[in-house]
């Protein structure tokens, strides 16, 4: 299978488990799809975020490579918000390196404080953050106020995410 044509085939569930199964943990077939999550355009980045998001859900060792990429990807803010919604949500399913963890705790407090950036990157970016900072009342206080500094931009969601991992 070639992976790049495939995401530029279709845009499907359907078509992302394809490219899933295919690639299935081999780390040199994952690297060809992160080639493409990372280079871009846009629109190739935005179909292969979504499959990265399985593949390091499924075989979190595949993402310990790159995982300076991701951070990088989700400090960006010009990236299609696809990327930064695909990294946020993969990084609540892996084990952050401690040496990333200041990097990955500030990118996610900035999206989570941002009023404008989408509902989804803003839950996942709460979780991601409040793992880091499950063991520092500090940092998890700093979270708090964050979620309740725009009380009129909290959604459902945003409300539900925030009783279950900050528990306000």
């Amino acid at each position: 299978m070639d992976i790049r044509e495939a995401l530029l085939a279709e845009h499907s569930k359907r078509q992302t488990m394809k490219i899933v199964n295919y690639i299935d943990g081999d780390p040199a077939k994952f690297k060809i799809l992160m080639g493409c999550f990372l280079g871009g355009p846009y629109r190739l980045s935005q179909r292969a975020a979504w499959a990265v998001n399985y593949c390091a859900e499924h075989h979190k060792e595949l993402v310990k490579p790159y995982f300076g990429k991701f951070v990088e990807q989700l400090e960006r803010d010009d990236v299609h918000v696809a990327v930064r919604r695909n990294v946020a949500r993969t990084l609540q399913f892996i084990d952050i390196p401690k040496r990333y963890e200041g990097r990955v705790f500030e990118a996610c407090y900035q999206l989570l404080s941002n009023p404008a950036e989408m509902v989804a990157v803003r839950c996942f970016s709460m979780s991601v953050a409040a793992k880091i900072a499950k063991d520092k009342p500090e940092l998890m206080n700093e979270l708090r106020v964050a979620v309740s500094e725009h009380p009129q931009l909290m959604t459902a969601g945003l409300r539900s995410r925030a009783r279950r991992v900050l528990g306000i």
